[in-house]
């Protein structure tokens, strides 16, 4: 995978020195920008947009967030309870499978919950029963799998043939929405809005039929609607279509597109060895700290990375041999003592960091480009790598 960053825009004067490495540095005022794109996009469509935390969980930012979107869609009960308790507005969980005594609990906290399969929600028919008894107040979802891919990576397509995701749409019956108020499809990943147009063509025919005894649509996410090429007036024009056509209430569950381009993770190098080539160690971890570098795979773009010079492979501090991050030509050459940062860190390398070797995790500051403020809002330490064993 190519990385979809674009400019380093304020990062690019941002004094690498100014926090300990490695640190996630976020601008809050770029994310504001974001979710500015996102309220008008929802105010304009005249539809409801939903911060996705899987990808983008820093809840010390959940009241900025609340500020401009409907609130927020949760993979499971600790992001469901995360959205109640950090962020406003709705929640909306989705679970490929749900633990009954996991799902009692989502169904007094979640405004909408969506099922993988009508099977379960017939297995769970009397859980549900049970928390509408004691008052509470929610949809039923469910998640249909549109068969068809636009996925640029197989691995991260839900419609990649015997995907586990969603019903498939070709089996959907009348007799599967019963108690259902509405549909969820997540089949986009970094895209923009032509794959959202062609998989509604490829599913409208199999929707219509039904639509009478729903209540909403979602969209789900995937889509990088602040990018600077993303077609927002055809998204737009697109959504406001299929509302008049379909009745429905609409939904987006941006998720990367909340943090695009806001924020940066900062390393250090520690070491140089010359190998048939430069390599470079540095404190960060492309397993631990960078997970998709690995998994993807993709390059993250580097900040002021130079377009010509010695090229250095740098890796992570692990005993891992495949904790590699890629080669790059480092600006100012590679020594130790250099510091580094890699572009839009803040979607998903904050959320999938892990402790693999006891390496540490990087801390994470709040930076106000338009301000400079800069704070500190988590330092981890032995006591967090600790905690989680026993």
């Amino acid at each position: 995978m190519e990385t979809k960053a674009g400019d380093p825009a304020a990062f690019a004067h941002f004094d690498l020195h100014r926090v300990p490495s490695p640190a996630f540095v976020v601008d809050e005022a770029a994310i504001r920008r974001n979710l500015s794109i996102l309220a008008g996009i929802r105010d304009r469509a005249g539809i409801k947009v939903l911060g996705a935390l899987k990808a983008f969980s820093m809840w010390s930012l959940g009241p900025v967030v609340a500020q401009y979107l409907d609130g927020v869609c949760a993979s499971g009960i600790y992001e469901a309870r995360l959205g109640r308790e950090e962020y406003g507005g709705e929640v909306a969980t989705y679970c490929a499978a749900y633990k009954p005594d996991d799902l009692a609990e989502i169904l007094t906290i979640s405004d909408h919950v969506i099922f993988n399969s009508p099977g379960q929600i017939a297995r769970m028919s009397d859980v549900i029963e049970a928390a509408r008894a004691a008052g509470h107040d929610f949809d039923i979802g469910l998640r249909i799998n549109p068969l068809h891919a636009e996925g640029e990576v197989a691995k991260y397509d839900p419609c990649q043939p015997h995907s586990r995701l969603g019903f498939p749409i070709d089996q959907l019956r009348p007799e599967h929405l019963d108690g259902v108020s509405g549909l969820h499809m997540h089949s986009l990943c970094e895209q923009g809005f032509l794959p959202l147009e062609r998989t509604w063509a490829a599913i409208e025919s199999r929707i219509m039929p039904h639509v009478s005894g729903l209540k909403w649509l979602n969209f789900g996410g995937g889509h990088h609607v602040t990018r600077a090429d993303y077609q927002r007036d055809d998204l737009i024009d697109f959504l406001k279509r299929v509302r008049a056509r379909t009745g429905l209430t609409l939904y987006l569950e941006p998720g990367e597109a909340m943090a695009l381009d806001a924020g940066i993770l900062v390393g250090e190098i520690l070491d140089v060895i010359d190998n048939g080539m430069a390599v470079a160690i540095t404190d960060i971890s492309a397993t631990c700290h960078m997970p998709d570098v690995i998994e993807a795979p993709y390059r993250p773009a580097m900040l002021h990375e130079q377009a010509d010079g010695p090229v250095t492979r740098l890796g992570g501090p692990s005993c891992l041999a495949g904790d590699i991050i890629g080669d790059y030509r480092v600006p100012g050459g590679a020594t130790p003592g250099r510091r580094i940062a890699f572009l839009d860190q803040a979607h998903y390398s904050m959320v999938k960091t892990n402790t693999f070797n006891g390496v540490p995790l990087p801390g994470i500051w709040l930076w106000n480009s338009d301000t400079d403020e800069l704070k500190e809002i988590r330092r981890f330490s032995y006591a967090d790598f600790k905690s989680r064993l026993s």
